[in-house]
């Protein structure tokens, strides 16, 4: 009992933090970003106002500079003279060896949440990859069609099984359907117990709610 009330704490501890280290880093480089922005170009603008007769202080003014600024890039980066400017950048923080790491890293994550919510996953499944005897976490994506379908003679389908501690990249397989096993947890549990590493573990009932056994085959709606 005391065990069991010691893992549910720090599960939810560590899903908390979780949660709120990304709202932490997003305000304090957006702030930092904000007084930065404020410094540099506040004086210049305010200044600008007063040589045109208008003489008063806007403000907020590092907050609306800051707002046009991200939303300038924005628009730049949705076509393609934008893209290839910040192709060019990156590559430039890319030979910067502190700045690489942080901006890397910052990238990634984000990449991540943004990918995993809009990722078509449909059900969370437990196969034997990449050898029988060793299980893997995966997110049926579809269920397989046309030649691969027909090549094959069997009823496949089509699995992603993410990597650790990146679960943008991993492997696309195509699986029977016989030999996957259907997990009841949700998709952004199952994105949590990746990213990780298995140290944020599903609150589960065996007696509410019992997992499928190893010979249990996962159910998909037929696609038509």
């Amino acid at each position: 009992m005391v065990k069991t009330l010691k893992h549910k704490i720090r599960n939810i501890f560590i899903t908390g933090l979780l949660v709120t280290l990304p709202l932490m880093i997003t305000f304090f480089f957006i702030r930092v970003l904000f007084r930065m922005i404020d410094s540099l170009l506040g004086p210049t603008v305010n200044n600008l106002l007063s040589t045109m007769g208008l003489n008063f202080i806007i403000p907020g003014i590092g907050f609306i500079l800051t707002f046009l600024i991200i939303f300038a890039v924005g628009l730049a980066s949705t076509n393609v003279i934008g893209r290839k400017l910040l192709e060019r950048f990156e590559i430039f923080l890319d030979n910067i060896p502190m700045v690489k790491s942080i901006y890397s890293g910052a990238k990634q994550v984000i990449h991540t949440i943004a990918t995993a919510k809009k990722a078509a996953f449909s059900r969370v499944v437990l196969l034997q990859f990449p050898k029988n005897g060793i299980y893997s976490i995966g997110f049926i994506t579809s269920e397989a069609q046309g030649e691969v379908q027909h090549v094959t003679k069997e009823d496949v389908i089509n699995v992603f099984v993410p990597t650790v501690p990146n679960p943008t990249t991993g492997f696309f397989l195509m699986v029977p359907r016989e030999d996957i096993i259907s997990l009841n947890m949700s998709i952004e549990d199952g994105i949590k117990l990746i990213m990780s590493g298995g140290i944020v573990t599903p609150t589960y009932d065996n007696d509410k709610n019992p997992s499928p056994q190893i010979s249990s085959a996962v159910n998909i709606p037929k696609q038509v």
